[in-house]
């Protein structure tokens, strides 16, 4: 008899805490992914581009091992029931997801089937993080240190196995031709090539470039984490070998480097986890506010504001570059995300679920914990959120985060002529320096879609009001 490795969200072989399970009962193990054609919608063609070469590239690893991928598609607990049917397997084993999409789906199945649940997806467990009283942490800095104190820095990582029981695998479905049009190639060897090159280098500056727009000092190894090609655990390993090469003057490294670099990045993989554990713990975050305070908020419904939001044409620069980007990379830097996501909520006052929304629609990344947080963060309405009278201001953003105005070169070509002094701010431009440019602001690039200041005033006092009223 066979068992079912039901792969979700963990397409490795390595360090796979479910494949493992289900390998230790010693039977046969039939690997199954089952494509959900509910979600499997046209918004997210780059995504599913990106997650159907990663199921390819897993196929041809299991084949070299002597095994192989099975794919269905439907409804889970339908194709599940028809496995077992088919095969006769006992059991099936599948890492434990946390959206309330999938708590749901998953206990739907073991209602009716033999399903296995195992912690595969995190560090450290929601049950394993919590307060004194047994109730969730809330605030970051708390929930941190709790994390810190329950991982195990010598915690093994677990080698891909090289061979399986033999079986006659069932039919399988041929995986969708959609292709992969990001720029990140969807495999499990290059994540962990990715990893191995940023934890060589780029992990040491990680604090003092992590935030600048115009230098490639973050890891990008976010895609490989949304579909579990890198498990959280080889991330924190390779962290924490990091800080331990510093603590203890490792002569291959420059004499200069500080563990502040490798403990800035640990942090931002802590903060992965907490917003698990946060929507986990309180799944109503998915479609409301964190902090019901704020609730009430008076939000905008302006389509042309949206429209231009998205389309990267609001005339502020470093706003338009990074929604660009994302509309043809499918990827945004992370301090990019938080200024457009600050300016669509606190400048132009429209409700942090239609950015929610068009993130989870284009991102390559889109993790429904971490996109859901990082928003709620940005709106001031989240658990441990920036306080909502923090408004960004995009042109200081832009001169602090992209001095020169590379990164707005690079994707608002119009304003390429521009010099620094006025690349993040062109509406200050004469003239005779549009006219040097070739750029006329108005016709060629927008003024700004919204007064600053104006802007500024009227999110402050619509969250002030929803408070009151609350």
């Amino acid at each position: 008899m066979a068992v079912i490795w039901w792969i979700r969200r963990d397409l490795r072989l390595s360090d796979n805490y479910t494949l493992n399970a289900a390998l230790a009962t010693g039977k046969p193990v039939i690997p199954v992914f089952i494509l959900d054609l509910s979600l499997a919608t046209a918004k997210r063609q780059r995504r599913l581009g990106f997650l159907f070469q990663a199921l390819r590239t897993l196929d041809l690893e299991l084949k070299n091992a002597g095994s192989g991928l099975v794919i269905r598609s439907g409804q889970p607990a339908r194709e599940l029931e028809r496995l077992i049917s088919e095969t006769g397997a006992k059991k099936i084993f599948a890492g434990r997801d946390y959206t309330p999409t999938a708590m749901k789906r998953d206990s739907l199945v073991a209602k009716h089937l033999p399903l296995e649940l195992v912690n595969d997806q995190l560090v450290v467990e929601p049950e394993a993080a919590l307060k004194s009283d047994g109730t969730p942490y809330t605030v970051f800095t708390p929930f941190s240190k709790k994390w810190r104190s329950q991982i195990n820095p010598s915690q093994l990582i677990l080698s891909a196995p090289s061979h399986y029981p033999p079986i006659r695998l069932p039919h399988s479905e041929r995986v969708p031709e959609t292709p992969n049009t990001t720029a990140f190639y969807a495999s499990e060897t290059e994540a962990a090539s990715r990893l191995e090159a940023f934890a060589q280098s780029s992990i040491f500056n990680y604090a003092e470039n992590r935030d600048r727009l115009d230098i490639d000092g973050t890891s990008m190894l976010s895609p490989y984490f949304r579909f579990g090609l890198l498990s959280h655990r080889q991330a924190v390993s390779f962290a924490l070998n990091a800080i331990n090469r510093i603590w203890h003057q490792d002569p291959s490294l420059p004499s200069e480097r500080s563990s502040k670099g490798p403990e800035t990045w640990l942090n931002e993989l802590i903060w992965r986890e907490f917003y698990i554990h946060i929507l986990a713990n309180f799944p109503h975050v998915s479609k409301s506010e964190f902090n019901q305070s704020f609730s009430q908020v008076a939000w905008r419904y302006d389509q042309a504001d949206l429209n231009a939001w998205k389309l990267g044409k609001t005339g502020l620069p470093v706003v338009d570059a990074a929604m660009r980007q994302l509309a043809q990379s499918g990827w945004m830097h992370n301090r990019a995300r938080m200024i457009v996501a600050s300016f669509l909520v606190k400048d132009l006052l429209i409700d942090w679920r239609e950015g929610e929304k068009w993130f989870a629609e284009q991102l390559v990344d889109a993790d429904p914990a971490a996109n859901n947080g990082g928003w709620q963060w940005s709106a001031g309405t989240g658990t441990d959120a920036a306080p909502y009278f923090r408004v960004f201001n995009p042109v200081l953003q832009g001169q602090k985060f992209d001095p020169d105005g590379a990164y707005v070169r690079k994707w608002v070509p119009e304003l390429s002529a521009f010099p620094p002094s006025l690349i993040h701010k062109p509406w200050e431009a004469d003239l005779f320096e549009q006219q040097a440019a070739q750029c006329k602001i108005g016709t060629d690039y927008p003024f700004p879609i919204v007064e600053r200041e104006f802007s500024r005033q009227r999110a402050l006092r619509a969250y002030q009001t929803a408070k009151e009223q609350k």
